[in-house]
């Protein structure tokens, strides 16, 4: 692997970049870029993946890729959290969301998501995985975090959080804590525009630093910053990502963190749409970010590249820390040992292993039980990609459909915000059936489920409601209905679900405050 004395500028510029492409090949654009630029790291994303034997051959062009043009081993990076962020298609294991896994009250079940994910990715080639989320989720409007947080409580989202860290190490797969110093109060998904939470120093040491804090005392090797303006700690009108303030004086220097500090994406609109993309890359670099993480857009991943070049070559970034960074990049791809992947993971024992947890995750919240049958009308949207940041395809089955096949029911599906029309739709539709299910997916950000959900329960039928995602779907609802957690759309939580409601065993215990 080429040293970092051997490194002329550029080369050293572009091992603190990860870039990533459209297409299930890279075109020759993305290569040219690699070639001119000396980009040093990828990032995936579900477009790229067919599937698992496709997913290893491409890992394997790109490292091949990128070696030859830079010299060194590029960490190949994705964004495999489980559940509602996946980049793995569905013929290959994906693990359940982080609050599904806390809400079976197991640490441990963390650890084998964890051990499970990391020898699956390393069995394809990938080598980086951006999880876990260590963000709490206090603000239950939050858009984009919610079900990918292990809960509302930063003890129990730190142990769950290092627990799913451990099995990481030593597996030649890196991990990374996100999204310091903690995504979980917003009221804004940073993907569409630019948080701002107003905590002081001491609010933040109280509650979001604590997770973050125990992963550094654990040895995580990589931390991601955030797109939040913080501006009791921040006054200059800068995100995380791009704050000297945050990156080098708390992180780096006020917590001690000497592993890798990476960007969230550059494309995203809180940085896009108000700073620039490659002004914001270069503002990063220039706050002590070690790796600045872009997604598929090759005229601004271009434009970062040259920009980062430029502000080099005059002078604007400083020497030594680009030294010191570079080392550290170095220093962890010589932990990776690529050339020893194993072979493709055993997709049935380990799915099963999945699908366990996803059974013992479906929480009983209150109500009564009732029978569930041909005689009941189920009614709920589709899956759908709900911020910035979710899997581009929701789950191919929907919650009305395949209980209503399940059971032998009627059923419906309705849109994610329903009006009054569908609503009416609904209520006819269920007036021949003796009982009512209905499935919700982020009800409490589109309130047109909500009135459904109102409007049903007024028949006076029994009804019971299952929240596919966030459980604060079920905090407005009338008394007397029967309620559910699962945390996670996805055809694993549908046949728990389905095994409750035909007298099964709900264990789960709800991550966060009803």
């Amino acid at each position: 692997m080429r040293t970092l004395q051997e490194m002329t500028l550029q080369e050293k510029l572009g091992q603190r970049l990860a870039a990533g492409f459209q297409g299930l090949e890279p075109p020759e654009e993305f290569l040219r870029l690699i070639k001119e630029y000396k980009v040093g790291n990828i990032i995936l994303f579900r477009r790229y993946i067919q599937d698992g034997p496709q997913l290893k051959k491409l890992c394997a062009t790109l490292r091949k890729v990128v070696e030859e043009e830079t010299g060194v081993t590029p960490f190949i990076t994705i964004d495999q959290e489980g559940g509602v962020v996946t980049r793995l298609p569905e013929s290959e294991v994906n693990i359940p969301g982080a609050m599904a896994v806390a809400a079976t009250d197991n640490p441990r079940n963390a650890y084998d998501m964890g051990l499970l994910t990391a020898q699956e990715l390393r069995s394809y080639g990938v080598d980086f995985d951006l999880a876990p989320v260590m963000d709490i989720n206090c603000n239950p409007d939050n858009p984009v975090i919610g079900v990918r947080s292990f809960g509302d409580d930063p003890e129990a989202v730190a142990a769950f959080g290092c627990a799913s860290l451990a099995p990481y190490r030593g597996s030649g797969v890196l991990c990374c804590a996100k999204h310091f110093p903690g995504h979980g109060d917003t009221a804004v998904d940073s993907h569409l525009g630019l948080p701002r939470v107003d905590k002081t120093e001491q609010e933040l040491e109280a509650l979001e630093l604590i997770p973050f804090r125990r992963a550094i005392a654990q040895g995580v090797p990589a931390i991601m910053m955030s797109h939040v303006l913080f501006p009791a700690l921040e006054p200059d009108g800068l995100p995380c990502t791009m704050s000297r303030r945050m990156v080098t004086g708390l992180l780096r220097e006020k917590l001690g963190f000497q592993g890798l500090i990476l960007t969230d994406c550059m494309e995203m609109l809180a940085i896009q749409d108000h700073f620039g993309t490659a002004n914001g890359v270069v503002a990063s670099i220039q706050a002590g970010v070690d790796l600045a993480e872009l997604s598929a857009t090759f005229d601004l991943e271009q434009a970062s590249a040259q920009a980062l070049l430029e502000a080099g070559e005059a002078g604007k970034l400083n020497l030594d820390e680009i030294q010191e960074s570079v080392a550290r990049i170095l220093r962890y791809k010589q932990q990776l040992f690529p050339e020893t992947a194993p072979a493709l993971c055993d997709l049935p024992e380990d799915r099963a292993v999945a699908e366990a947890l996803a059974r013992d995750a479906v929480t009983e919240i209150r109500g009564r039980r009732f029978p569930v049958n041909e005689k009941t009308f189920f009614c709920g949207c589709a899956d759908y990609r709900a911020s910035g940041v979710g899997n581009e395809a929701g789950a191919a089955a929907t919650f009305p459909g395949y209980l209503g096949r399940h059971f032998g029911g009627k059923h419906l599906v309705t849109p994610k915000d329903p009006t009054e029309a569908d609503i009416q739709g609904a209520l006819a539709a269920a007036q021949d059936c003796d009982t009512v299910v209905l499935g919700t997916c982020n009800a409490h950000l589109f309130r047109g489920q909500l009135a459904l959900a109102n409007a049903l329960a007024a028949l006076g039928k029994p009804m019971a409601v299952a929240a596919m995602r966030n459980p604060y779907d079920l905090t407005a609802l009338p008394e007397g209905l029967w309620l559910l957690a699962a945390y996670d759309y996805s055809e694993p939580a549908l046949a728990a679900l389905a095994q409750v409601l035909g007298g099964g065993e709900a264990k789960g215990r709800c991550p966060v405050r009803l």
